[in-house]
């Protein structure tokens, strides 16, 4: 008896020493592997740089090898040198040491596209359509905005002398600088609309926007508002946290908002409400689009699974990953996709498998037909795989093809600088119209600029008298009446789509007097999703029954 339970026990060990082999043996090999490839690596770049023919860049050939290999993961692995760091803090913490404002390529030269309301940039005077110069004495001629970016950029309380040319004036102009830290506005407005429903447009969840978030609401309930609508269209996303502090503010204290998995078990984390909310029972819809993404979807999707908001507006983007810096020798950081994440009903909301990609390299949206039923807090059917479809769907209005070209030729841009020479003051954003005899300067101005543009059924047209000729149609006739019937007229399309470009130009030109707040406000004039938005919300009846509904989304 004795013998046989030494025998079993040794064949007990044996198999559990041959485990370990074995696990000890892949372990090894990998290893094996890793350190093999990185030896070719290093041997391929040393021959290149001795026998190459010219001289190599060190730093540009082995970016372009890391980009190479970080392109064969996720849009969101990315390699940040020391040089670029200040990238991924805006990124981050959504501040930077600058001057506050947007730059573009005009008119063969680098010029002043947007300052941001009370930072240096505005308050030194400088306007759209300022054709930078020089910078400190640096000639700026030839350069890339990017290039004149980092030069705009710096340590805070560091100043600089720039000189730039006005449409206008009849000599160039010079103003002295201070950088200072530029904190982008997370919520860059909110009010109180009719039938005291408060509108929060939370634009980013980089820098402290549950701060500027909680700070706005708390102002809103002052007033008096009962209801409210927070718009999350082309939030694209930021800090975790952020998004689950803003959840807090309205759902009970110890709710799971989100968790994350990934490969590293002991990375993997439950984010839950902390404290108690601020208001739990006011009624909520969110506003989403197709360019909602990452915590604004976190927070859309917590809102739904526990059945705390209706959702409205179009499917979000679908992006269910989540990032880590890791510091890297000589000041740079890999800012590596670790794991995703899950909202409250169990479900992911990636949409893109970037693991299993198609022999083409590309990828593909998750098909619904592999997708999975959760539930939400009351029971209602949700799918993963998809971003976050909303309770009510709201089909945006296309924009027409010409205003591409127009903004891309920078037509509109050009025609608000030349309207501000002429117009020291506008009316305030709610009463701005363009005039009709304002609209015609604006098309004189497009023709006189020899615009051209490609129209989508002029591309679709010619692919189908290819196909047909392939095939063996004869349909001649018909085609040249299809062409008679397509045929290019820019007046024509320039009046037809008139409603739409006015508002773009009206838009650009607010901008130039009340900065980006009124501009907002301009366009929520136009806004039918958010007219939408404020109907639903404060119909409690139909609020009430969205909330209760059980179909499959």
């Amino acid at each position: 008896m004795k013998k046989v339970l030494n025998k079993k026990i040794a064949i007990l060990v044996g198999v559990v020493l041959l485990g370990f082999s074995f696990s000890s043996f892949k372990d090894d090999n990998r290893n094996f592997q890793i350190a093999k490839n990185l030896d070719i690596f290093n041997a391929v770049y040393k021959e290149i740089d001795l026998f190459y023919v010219d001289t190599i860049q060190p730093d540009k050939a082995v970016r372009t090898g890391i980009d190479a290999m970080l392109e064969a993961l996720d849009p969101y692995t990315e390699y940040y040198p020391e040089e670029d760091m200040g990238d991924l803090d805006l990124m981050i913490k959504g501040s930077y040491g600058g001057i506050g404002s947007v730059i573009t390529y005009y008119k063969g030269r680098v010029a002043i596209a947007e300052p941001y309301e009370g930072m240096p940039a505005a308050k030194a005077g400088l306007k759209a359509g300022d054709i930078l110069l020089e910078i400190d004495g640096i000639d700026l001629k030839g350069k890339s905005v990017a290039k004149v970016s980092e030069l705009l950029k710096g340590l805070v309380g560091t100043n600089f002398t720039i000189k730039v040319e006005r449409p206008g004036a009849k000599k160039e102009l010079e103003f002295k600088l201070s950088r200072e830290s530029i904190q982008i506005p997370a919520v860059p407005y909110y009010s109180v609309e009719a039938n005291n429903t408060g509108y929060i447009q939370l634009s980013s969840f980089t820098g402290k926007p549950a701060k500027e978030f909680k700070a706005a609401f708390l102002d809103l309930k002052k007033k008096g508002i009962t209801s409210l609508v927070i718009d999350l269209r082309n939030n694209g996303g930021g800090l975790l946290d952020e998004a689950v502090e803003i959840a807090n503010m309205f759902l009970p204290k110890g709710k799971e908002i989100v968790s994350t998995r990934g490969k590293m078990k002991q990375w993997d984390r439950t984010y839950k409400t902390l404290r108690e909310p601020i208001d739990p029972d006011i009624p909520i819809t969110v506003l989403v689009n197709n360019s909602s993404a990452s915590a604004s979807e976190i927070l859309a999707g917590a809102f739904q699974d526990l059945d705390r908001a209706v959702i409205m507006g179009t499917r979000t983007f679908g992006k269910g990953l989540v990032q880590t810096t890791r510091n890297l020798p000589y000041g740079g950081s890999l800012k590596v996709t670790t794991a995703k994440y899950y909202i409250p009903s169990g479900r992911c909301v990636q949409a893109i498998d970037y693991k299993h990609r198609n022999e083409d390299g590309s990828v593909g949206r998750v098909p619904d037909s592999l997708t999975n039923v959760f539930h939400t807090a009351a029971g209602r059917e949700v799918r993963d795989g998809g971003g976050i479809l909303p309770d009510v769907e709201i089909k945006p209005e296309k924009i027409p093809n010409i205003l591409y070209y127009l903004v891309n030729d920078q037509l509109i841009f050009e025609y608000a600088t030349n309207y501000c020479l002429k117009h020291p003051t506008i009316p305030l954003a709610a009463k701005f119209e363009l005039t009709d005899s304002e609209y015609n300067e604006f098309i004189a101005l497009v023709e006189k600029s020899d615009f051209k543009y490609d129209r989508q059924s002029d591309k679709v047209l010619k692919n189908l008298k290819e196909v047909a000729d392939f095939e063996g149609y004869d349909a001649t006739e018909e085609f040249k009446a299809l062409e008679k019937k397509l045929s290019h007229n820019l007046n024509s399309d320039l009046n037809h789509f008139s409603k739409d470009i006015k508002s773009l130009i009206s838009t650009e030109i607010i901008k130039r007097y009340q900065f980006q707040k009124g501009a907002i406000i301009y366009r929520m004039k136009s806004d039918d999703e958010l007219k939408k938005a404020l109907e639903l919300v404060n119909d409690t009846n139909k609020y009430k029954k969205i909330l209760s509904q059980t179909q499959i989304k």
